[in-house]
């Protein structure tokens, strides 16, 4: 294993880890730099993934996804001792018993029946939308510092999840509108946005507007189009933001205008009714971004 450390000794700069003595030796001199280290690999060796699960000692990982981020113990609903062999009679009976339990004491009072209603929820709409872990993780920390600061009480839990949602994916570079939130949640798009500015304000959140060119790659995967088309799609937008012709207009219609635009110069003529309905928005903020992209940037369409 090399180092780029230099050997104080011969001046040579490759070294080797002889992983049974936990030595760190110089592959010129032999002389020993490290010794003593501990290896916090497992002893054992997997080859695949059900060997590597059934020789773990340790649970999942810790997770905001989990009312009480996982740490507490689960019963497994299999009747089945560790041998895999079936538990009868007495014994049956008392294991379903213990599992009622074990269910009741994991929630304690209002506050932690409160939070794993809302992460259930969380789960489900980010599952639906297709959101990667990281977004659901953010989510359920900003749920979770709202409830510390009793910013909760007196509103609907769904439209605090759907809040926390909506700023985590802003804070993670994959915005989604409040559009796209509404269609998965169970409340109105006014009670979402009603819901992010409170949150806004009680967790002090500073988050910058949304990028159009934030939207371009997800716009263009919905649409087909190549690589080349969005790329030249972000380079207009780029251009757009340096003179300051986006401000004050909504992000989505600029990615959608950018997109037919490049659309047209690349070849891959898109027509403004498909690159709408992806961006959902209408075709005249389409075509009225279009124009006004075409008018400020000089850009000659070929027809």
């Amino acid at each position: 294993m090399a180092d780029t450390r230099v050997c104080p000794n011969c001046g040579s700069t490759e070294f080797f880890y002889d992983r049974s003595r936990g030595e760190y030796y110089c592959a010129g001199c032999g002389q020993v730099l490290e010794w003593n280290i501990v290896d916090e690999e497992p002893e054992w060796r997997a080859f695949e993934p059900e060997q590597r699960e059934k020789r773990a000692r340790t649970g999942p990982p810790m997770t905001n996804m989990i009312h009480d981020k996982g740490l507490s113990t689960d019963i497994d609903w299999r009747d089945k001792d560790i041998h895999g062999n079936p538990i009868t009679g007495v014994y049956r009976n008392k294991m379903r018993r213990l599992r009622m339990w074990q269910r009741r004491m994991r929630i304690n009072d209002a506050a932690e029946r409160n939070l794993a209603f809302a992460l259930s929820e969380l789960d489900r709409m980010a599952v639906q939308m297709g959101l990667p872990k990281r977004v659901k993780e953010q989510a359920a920390v900003l749920y979770r510092k709202a409830v510390m600061k009793k910013l909760i009480r007196g509103r609907s839990i769904e439209g605090m999840v759907s809040a926390a949602l909506y700023a985590a994916c802003r804070m993670e570079g994959i915005p989604r509108t409040l559009d796209e939130i509404a269609r998965f949640s169970k409340v109105t798009k006014k009670e979402i946005g009603r819901s992010y500015r409170f949150m806004a304000r009680g967790l002090g959140l500073n988050l910058l507007p949304t990028s159009p060119i934030d939207y371009v790659d997800r716009f263009g995967d919905a649409l087909g189009v190549s690589a080349r088309t969005k790329k030249r799609a972000r380079e207009i937008l780029q251009e757009a933001i340096r003179v300051g012709i986006t401000s004050g207009k909504g992000p989505t219609g600029l990615a959608a205008a950018a997109l037919y635009l490049a659309s047209l110069l690349e070849g891959e003529k898109k027509t403004q009714r498909e690159v709408a309905e992806v961006a959902n928005v209408t075709e005249v903020t389409v075509r009225n971004r279009y124009k006004e992209l075409v008018e400020k940037l000089g850009i000659n369409v070929p027809t």
